[in-house]
């Protein structure tokens, strides 16, 4: 069974996002050297700074604010905050990789029925909030019929599974924290 919903503006994917930035220049490296973005080329008739890049099937346009010293300086991550999340193969790897690349990150824990999803978070330069998981270990489960379902487009191409992977965090229904706030295990690369 085909997981159905509503779609009356007939959206078929989710094509980018747009974050203001401090500084377009050290959010664009940021994106491209720890992420693996790519950078685009980006219309001319765009009078204003930014930048576009595109990977893992979501495009980032990057806009350049017109006050940057406006701009929250968030250091304290917090997994409750606006956040894009990418899926990942291997946590241990994208743990250690970020300790290289001298990142502080958050490590959260979450279970369902004995099933275990791990997170992780960190910033981008601007105080985005990056989540990197392996959300696909909980089952996506309707709350109409209570089954569990695997989106067909999952099944078919490498491009439809890399556009359902981009898309903000997956539903997980009915999943409890370990403890307050998470299971948290914070790291400081000082």
């Amino acid at each position: 069974m085909q997981l159905e919903s509503k779609n009356a503006l007939q959206l078929s994917s989710l094509n980018h996002i747009s974050l203001v930035c401090k500084s377009v220049d050290q959010t664009n490296e940021f994106y491209i050297n720890v992420l693996g973005f790519v950078p685009v080329k980006r219309p001319a008739a765009l009078q204003f700074p930014g930048a576009w890049l595109v990977g893992h099937g979501i495009g980032i346009h990057l806009l350049q604010s017109e006050n940057p010293e406006s701009l929250p300086n968030k250091t304290v991550i917090n997994a409750k905050d606006n956040h894009i999340s990418f899926q990942c193969e291997n946590m241990g790897m994208v743990e250690k990789e970020l300790g290289e690349m001298g990142i502080d990150w958050v490590r959260q824990r979450v279970e369902e029925g004995g099933i275990h999803m791990d997170q992780v978070f960190f910033h981008d330069p601007d105080g985005f909030m990056i989540e990197i998981c392996n959300c696909e270990s909980i089952p996506i489960i309707p709350l109409d019929d209570g089954k569990t379902h695997k989106p067909r487009a999952l099944n078919t191409t490498r491009v439809q599974h890399q556009q359902i992977r981009a898309l903000a965090p997956r539903p997980r229904v009915g999943a409890k924290i370990l403890s307050d706030g998470g299971d948290l295990i914070i790291t400081t690369n000082n």
